[in-house]
């Protein structure tokens, strides 16, 4: 019996296999296929890079695991009869995302999969929630023909489409074209919960559920944990009422357990394999304990074979070395009070093992490596780390590699490195989970310390035309801009003018004179060069975002009239820096106004195209920006600083009236 059904398990995986790469021919000829003007309009389009299944790094399960819960999705995959939404549910470290990448392989294989977002915390671009439904719809505009005829003509005639609220790009991006191509697809939104969303109720879910009617023949596929806001979400009446429910760490634990130790199984086979070893390693002892350790946690045992399988060390070794652990903290004992709770006995263990004996003096050294890794706004790499906080780079890399159990490190030092798993970033800055303080990273502390570290490179590195461009050219007439980009702009500078005021995280950081002073001179000095970096890397409302930022966060003048007077400049020639690094000198700044602050720090770099004669204002208008919008309703906020704009109402369920 066992024969037969690894027969037919060995059958289905063959069949999966050639469906994928048939499927993956399909797509590929479907690209070459695209008209070259649509072509460009899709890449053009705003939207999160790398999000994609078939993109990155990510793996599957391991064959013979999570076969009860892959046949359950995949019957409701294909079953347009089920509720039309279905959520994956668990807790941290469960194995919702490698689920989910199996079962876009498997939708992928049939030809059912419209679109796929993996969300991940550890990418700015892949945690925004705006991004989400313009990033589905071009995926589904690259798969489907008829969709794409109806959402081109759409984006060309409204470019910003994709910078409106959640609803309008729902609307317009994804259910109008759906309705009128009628497509039958299957989308799929992995770790919904790793998103900024301020939201009571999960805003995606809200938006979703007002929808859904609206599109029969379309299925949606959602990971997340049980957090509140995703809980609500699910819990809106729209929604409810279409959704299917999967509590992945409800599965019975004896199955789960099964699992994981197939997978330590195999896990140690392919290391005896590799490196040498008994047969009868691991003993059946220590499988035992090791599955009764990880208690049901996927993400427990992928840590446990990356530590014991480090190259510099012996196998056995490292196992006998982690099971003579002690077995629990302060916070662990025999039962498993919450489901962090084994990990952080592990994550304690690893570090502890990494530099136990190291010299007291380094603890600060490595909480600021490690806290460049959990609170980069996007992966650095061990050479941009190093630049950042003024390290020598051959020793981040070796303290990196010391506990590469806990990241994706790769050998090459200008690649980026990112914790594994989310658990380790959420571990790592609780000091109640976190109880070896040596290792504890305080964000507020630690995103200063980034703060600091951006600016300082950018006062020493920015200067006028980085990437040697042409005059009098826009970016877009630069035919090897990306090459000119990453010759001249390596990835730390990149890092520091994209991100910069992103650890500034609220209006609650110090004001110490450090900060200030620093930040002044960067105004001072640097500001049209940065604007330069930005223009080239078509990241230019990255500008707006930093200096509204720090205009809200400054109290006193010199600097707040600087800053204010560098966030009118952005405002007012906005699509001109946008369009051209190079026009910044030779349109923005001759015609800006003659008290400008901004001019008289940088007039001498302007290189205006014709001289002004008369007709240039003194300051800035007092109107900032100007918009029109056709409403149902509007209101100012108590502050006088926001108004809210409406085209309609909302019932208290969330359902458009």
């Amino acid at each position: 019996m066992i024969a037969v059904c690894d027969l037919a398990d060995d059958l289905r995986d063959a069949i999966v296999e050639y469906q994928f790469s048939q499927q993956k021919v399909i797509y590929e000829q479907n690209c070459t296929l695209i008209d070259a003007a649509e072509l460009s309009v899709l890449n053009s389009c705003h939207r999160a890079k790398g999000a994609e299944f078939r993109h990155g790094d990510r793996r599957g399960c391991l064959r013979e695991t999570r076969k009860g819960v892959l046949e359950v999705i995949e019957s409701w995959s294909k079953d347009f009869d089920k509720p039309r939404v279905y959520w994956l549910n668990g807790l941290a470290g469960t194995g919702k995302s490698t689920i989910a990448q199996m079962i876009a392989e498997r939708i992928f294989a049939d030809g059912q999969l419209g679109a796929s977002f993996f969300c991940s915390r550890d990418f700015e671009d892949r945690s925004n929630l705006k991004l989400i439904f313009p990033t589905i719809a071009v995926q589904l505009a690259r798969n489907y023909a008829d969709f794409r005829s109806i959402f081109v003509p759409l984006v060309q005639s409204d470019p910003e489409i994709a910078h409106e609220s959640l609803y309008n790009q729902m609307k317009k991006l994804i259910v109008e074209p759906l309705e009128k191509s009628a497509i039958s697809t299957v989308v799929m939104i992995d770790a919904l919960d790793e998103c900024k969303d301020v939201e009571p109720a999960s805003a995606i879910l809200s938006v979703l559920g007002q929808f859904i009617s609206e599109i029969p023949k379309v299925k949606f596929f959602l990971t997340g944990r049980p957090e509140p806001r995703i809980r609500r979400g699910f819990r809106l009446p729209l929604l409810a009422k279409a959704t299917d429910v999967f509590v992945l760490h409800e599965v019975e634990s004896s199955r789960v357990d099964s699992d994981i130790r197939l997978f330590f199984r195999h896990s140690f086979s392919g290391i005896a394999d590799r490196r040498g070893g008994r047969d009868d390693w691991p003993t059946e002892e220590q499988l035992n304990l090791l599955c009764e350790r990880a208690a049901g946690l996927f993400v427990y045992a992928v840590a446990t074979v990356q530590f014991i399988d480090r190259t510099t060390k012996n196998p056995e070794k490292q196992l006998d070395r982690l099971l003579q652990l002690p077995e629990s903290t302060v916070y662990e004992g025999k039962v498993k009070l919450r489901e962090d709770m084994t990990l952080d006995s592990l994550y304690v263990s690893i570090l502890q093992e990494a530099f136990g004996d190291d010299d007291p003096g380094d603890d600060p050294t490595v909480r600021s490596v490690l806290g460049a890794v959990v609170l980069a706004a996007n992966p650095l790499s061990p050479s941009a780390i190093s630049a950042l906080l003024g390290f020598d780079t051959e020793d981040v890399f070796p303290l990196l590699s010391s506990i590469h159990s806990l990241l994706a490190l790769q050998e090459d030092i200008d690649q980026p490195v990112r914790p594994f798993h989310k658990s380790f970033p959420d571990f790592i800055v609780d000091p109640a989970r976190c109880i070896d303080h040596r290792f504890h990273v305080s964000p507020p502390n630690h995103h200063v310390e980034l703060l600091i570290g951006c600016l300082n490179l950018m006062n020493r590195t920015l200067e006028k035309n980085m990437c040697k461009l042409p005059d009098v050219v826009t970016n877009s007439e630069v035919p090897d801009l990306d090459e000119r980009t990453e010759r001249y702009i390596d990835s730390g500078l990149q890092y520091a003018c994209k991100s910069w005021h992103k650890h500034l995280v609220d209006e609650h950081t110090a004001r110490t004179p450090e900060i200030t002073s620093i930040l002044h001179w960067f105004l001072e000095n640097k500001f049209v060069f940065w604007l330069e970096v930005l223009s080239v890397l078509g990241a230019t409302r990255e500008a707006v975002d930093a200096l509204d930022v720090v205009t809200k966060w400054l109290e006193a003048p010199p600097t707040f009239e600087l800053a204010n007077d560098c966030f009118r400049f952005v405002i007012g020639f906005f699509e001109v820096i946008d369009e051209s690094a190079a026009h910044i000198y030779h349109s923005a700044l001759p015609v800006s106004p003659q008290m400008s602050m901004v001019r008289k720090l940088y007039g001498r770099h302007a290189n205006p195209m014709a001289r002004i004669v008369y007709g240039l204002p003194d300051s800035w208008d007092p109107a900032i920006v100007s918009m029109e919008y056709s409403c149902g309703a509007a209101a100012w906020s108590l502050c006088g600083r926001f108004i809210a704009i409406s085209d309609g109402t909302f019932s208290n369920d969330g359902s458009r009236i």
